[in-house]
């Protein structure tokens, strides 16, 4: 009896070491070889802020990735790697393991994506172009001009310029906050840098001066190897005090209203950025300054022109006289030869 009993003692054992062993080789191939199904070649999905695993589980299922909830928080836990995804834009590829998937949250490889705020740009098409964007987390709907301006500890109390025109790369689901942030920051930097190695005897008193006459350049000229020319058109009629009587601050004056074109009458019309009817600088930039457009102001050409008119090819015909500039402008507007 003694005998039998120990070999079933001993049967009952390898059973179950046996049945340990295919649970655990079931296990490993689940995690390690196995890939798991996705309803496409590429599925996007989002782990939030504060996660649990269950709810990054079910936020991969909901993605069309089919993964076994109770298994996939089992394997987390065991591999002591629950503790380190994090939140984040993920991307799965047919052919992923569990493991693989897993091992990617901890080790944050997120997607990225990328949204270019173009030179010459206004803030106004700048927060469309946010809106816009899928990738971007809407979070300053009802935000005020002003309690933005405080979030981001800005000295001024107008938007216009201040954020810098650039690519910027950022994972899905980041804020329209956090990229004007980035973009704000962006632009302070460039114009501390650039004033602090400014020409000397500018007629700028200050930065945020630059960064308004850089935003006039910028929307005068689309051809680079004039900026520096055009910037030292303005920078000489500073110097001696006549009017810019630049169309681009007009046309920003005039808001919604302009619809295209310029009449003789919007060159009369008064508002803070009329350049024809009030001297000096407008109050504020009237759109995003790039770099060149910035290094140009405070690099200006040294010449005697006060005047320039487009040849309509993107280039500017230059003059030091009123008359002069009056047959440029014959030619080139007027079509007189």
């Amino acid at each position: 009896m003694k005998i039998r009993f120990g070999l079933f003692l001993l049967y009952s054992v390898l059973i179950v070491a046996l049945g340990a062993v295919a649970a655990g080789a079931g296990a490993w191939y689940w995690a390690m070889q196995r890939a798991v199904p996705m309803n496409a070649d590429r599925v996007d999905y989002l782990v939030e802020p504060g996660s649990s695993l269950h709810s990054v589980a079910r936020a991969m299922n909901e993605a069309g990735i089919q993964i076994d909830n109770r298994a996939f928080v089992a394997l987390a836990r065991f591999s002591k790697l629950d503790r380190q995804i994090k939140a984040g834009a993920y991307e799965a590829k047919k052919g992923d393991t569990a493991w693989q998937l897993l091992e990617r949250m901890a080790q944050g490889d997120m997607t990225l994506t990328r949204l270019t705020l173009v030179e010459g740009w206004t803030y106004r098409q700048i927060r469309d172009a946010l809106r816009a964007d899928s990738n971007v987390r809407q979070t300053l709907d009802g935000v005020s001009d002003e309690e933005l301006l405080q979030r981001l500890g800005a000295e001024q109390s107008h938007p216009e310029g201040l954020f810098y025109p650039d690519t910027y790369v950022f994972t899905p689901g980041t804020s329209d906050y956090d990229i004007l942030r980035r973009a704000y920051h962006a632009q302070m930097q460039q114009l501390e840098k650039l004033w602090a190695d400014r020409e000397a005897d500018l007629p700028l008193s200050s930065p945020y001066e630059a960064l308004i006459l850089a935003s006039i350049v910028e929307k005068e000229t689309g051809h680079s190897a004039d900026r520096a020319r055009v910037a030292g058109v303005f920078i000489n009629r500073l110097r001696i005090r006549m009017p810019l009587q630049t169309d681009p601050t007009v046309i920003y004056g005039m808001g919604d209203a302009y619809t295209g074109r310029i009449r003789k009458r919007d060159l009369q019309t008064d508002t803070p950025w009329n350049t024809y009817t009030r001297g000096g600088l407008p109050p504020t930039p009237i759109a995003s300054s790039g770099l060149a457009s910035l290094h140009a102001v405070l690099h200006p050409e040294k010449h005697k022109y006060l005047y320039f008119v487009s040849r309509g090819d993107g280039t500017s015909e230059f003059s030091e006289t009123l008359v002069a500039h009056n047959r440029a402008v014959a030619k080139y507007i007027l079509g007189r030869r």
